[in-house]
């Protein structure tokens, strides 16, 4: 039971210190300067802590367009603030009125959810929702009416700039909305009609009548019917609702019916009824490639998300990804940051991205499942030591290891506190509030670039899953939302005195003044198959050295660890450190229960 009391005392004592804790004071908005805008284009992607929110829950700051533009139904409009999945008035104003909170939290770039404009209301089967999360996009070249124009954006940009911070766009190309349907099932999904069953020189399958002559998957001038699989059309009224032009044209899309997320039809298939663009196809890949990178054209954008990156063909992306980075150098970005999402918690999932598809980064999905599970207590240290063993395996290295954005969870899986209280049911507030404190400090303290979600800092947790993890920032008037206790007490909205807030601010300060945590090698140290030490060190080309410990057990811990033989003299960062190594290459640490210390040996 002293163990127990100690690390409930430790996790209280985070409570009541966080608001002690000296945040880095927000910076005034300032003209935009071209000195600012230098310095900013010069630092590479490791420098960045990335705050991923999607701007109809984050904040409201132009009711005007709550309803988009559109009339004031809700099958209409998409706008109800009771439900889940619809739209709930946040928007590209409030952002820019948060960026103080953003950036007091200690992020410096902002990753939006798409913004481009969707089709409101969208059916498939028997779920009915509204396009609030922004995937579901008809014009890719506009910012969609719900969450402003294109001054809003302009505004947002240039005020984000103008504080130092960056500004990434979540794109998508693997789809569209959903507006081509098929003569086939007019009133139910269509399942997928295989390539080999139904071919593209053939209409209706093998046995149907001849049609695109000698098309081979690569002479697209051959490709001059779509109903090979299915007879897709585009209905009454909807022939012109997509921009630009050329994505009304049926013949652009795979038209098989819905994926099954196996096999070939995780490439071809419809992902939920959304149309499947055929990104095979030329004029698809330079039309994609004409979009986005007039994005970097027309707003100084700093970098894209991915969406579905796993669904798209390889032949897209090794023309479109080096395209969009010699786009953004032209326009005066060397730092462009490109990642894609690759839902997959197996590194050697994730790496092949970076090697045949030619990915700069992939989202870090494995460190999302083990630190999540580490920090939970759910399994041994040993599981990340394991995960970064596997940072070989990416096309360079450590290189683009370094470059990974790390996160612990998101809008489609669930937030972490969801699963740090989901792993520990009979856990109390004090250890649950400890635990996410630790998995924050896993992310902020290893290898990568930390993406935080929005409404973690302030204790957010949900119910998991897809709608339960995008909660509004302000009072709710979603009932699963507003019955939700957060991590940590309930604060006022934006709080900045919130105790996860104020811990993770403490860590990014801790972060930018630490060089050798953004940039140093890293080197596991100590890891066990019981949740207990894990211990990296980040060494510097100095010969400087950083030792971060993490206690993921309820006890403390005490070891001897490896260090390097010059790190003699020692101070501390965070914590209490040995003031002097115990012997050459070995120094003692004691670290609290359900806690992390940093201590920093400079080059001798």
């Amino acid at each position: 039971m002293a163990n127990t009391r100690q690390w409930k005392t430790s996790a209280r004592a985070l409570t009541a210190a966080a608001a002690l804790l000296v945040s880095t004071s927000p910076l005034p908005v300032l003209a935009q300067s071209s000195t600012a805008l230098e310095a900013l284009r010069q630092r590479p992607p490791q420098d960045e802590v990335i705050y991923f929110l999607l701007p109809d829950r984050f904040a409201n700051g132009d009711e005007t367009n709550d309803h988009g533009g559109y009339a004031p139904e809700r099958l209409t409009s998409g706008f109800d603030t009771s439900d889940t999945d619809f739209y709930h008035g946040g928007d590209l104003a409030g952002v820019e009125q948060r960026l103080d909170y953003i950036q007091g939290l200690g992020a410096t770039a902002v990753w939006l959810a798409p913004i481009f404009k969707n089709k409101p209301v969208q059916s498939h089967g028997s779920y009915t929702g509204a396009a609030h999360h922004g995937y579901w996009i008809t014009d890719f070249t506009a910012v969609d009416p719900h969450f402003g124009d294109e001054a809003a954006m302009r505004s947002l940009v240039e005020a984000a700039h103008a504080r130092g911070m960056k500004v990434y766009l979540d794109i998508v190309a693997n789809h569209t909305a959903d507006v081509i349907k098929y003569r086939e099932c007019p009133d139910r999904p269509c399942e997928y009609r295989s390539r080999a069953d139904y071919p593209y020189t053939r209409r209706g399958g093998v046995d149907g009548a001849a049609i695109n002559e000698g098309f081979d998957g690569r002479d697209f001038s051959r490709l001059t019917r779509p109903d090979y699989a299915y007879s897709p059309y585009v209905p009454a009224g909807e022939e012109n609702a997509k921009v630009p032009a050329w994505l009304n044209d049926p013949i652009h899309y795979h038209n098989r019916g819905e994926s099954s997320f196996a096999g070939e039809s995780a490439f071809d298939g419809d992902f939920a009824g959304l149309d499947d663009l055929f990104t095979e196809d030329p004029v698809v890949i330079q039309g994609m490639i004409d979009i986005f990178g007039g994005w970097i054209e027309k707003y100084g954008i700093d970098g894209y998300r991915i969406d579905t990156a796993r669904h798209v063909s390889p032949v897209f992306w090794q023309a479109f990804i080096p395209a969009m980075l010699e786009r953004a150098r032209a326009n005066g970005i060397p730092n462009f940051h490109i990642f894609g999402e690759v839902y997959d918690p197996d590194p050697a999932v994730t790496a092949r991205f970076t090697k045949v598809d030619r990915y700069p980064a992939v989202l870090d999905f494995p460190f999302q499942k083990q630190a999540t599970d580490v920090a939970s207590g759910k399994v041994g240290t040993d599981a990340l030591t394991k995960l970064f063993d596997a940072d070989t395996i990416y096309a360079r290295g450590a290189e683009t290891a370094a470059i990974l954005p790390t996160f612990l969870g998101n809008h489609d899986m669930g937030r972490v506190g969801f699963f740090v209280k989901q792993a520990n049911p009979q856990a109390d507030d004090a250890e649950i509030l400890a635990r996410v404190r630790l998995a924050h400090a896993l992310m902020m303290f290893s290898r990568g670039v930390p993406t935080l979600y929005y409404g973690d800092e302030q204790g957010f947790a949900g119910a998991g899953g897809y709608g339960n993890s995008r909660q509004d920032m302000w009072p709710s008037q979603t009932a699963v939302y507003a019955a939700d206790m957060p991590i940590g007490g309930r604060q006022p909205a934006y709080s900045t005195e919130a105790p996860l807030y104020r811990a993770i601010a403490e860590m990014a300060r801790i972060r930018a003044a630490e060089p050798a945590l953004r940039h140093g090698r890293q080197v596991a140290r100590a890891s066990g198959e019981k949740p207990g030490l894990f211990a990296v060190s980040h060494l510097d080309e100095t010969g400087g050295e950083t030792l971060v410990l993490f206690n993921t057990s309820t006890a403390e811990v005490s070891a001897q660890v490896e260090v390097e033989a010059a790190s003699l003299r020692w101070q501390a960062v965070h914590g209490d450190c040995e003031a002097e190594a115990s012997a050459p290459a070995s120094y003692a640490v004691r670290v609290p229960p359900l806690d992390y210390l940093i201590c920093k040996s400079a080059a001798q």
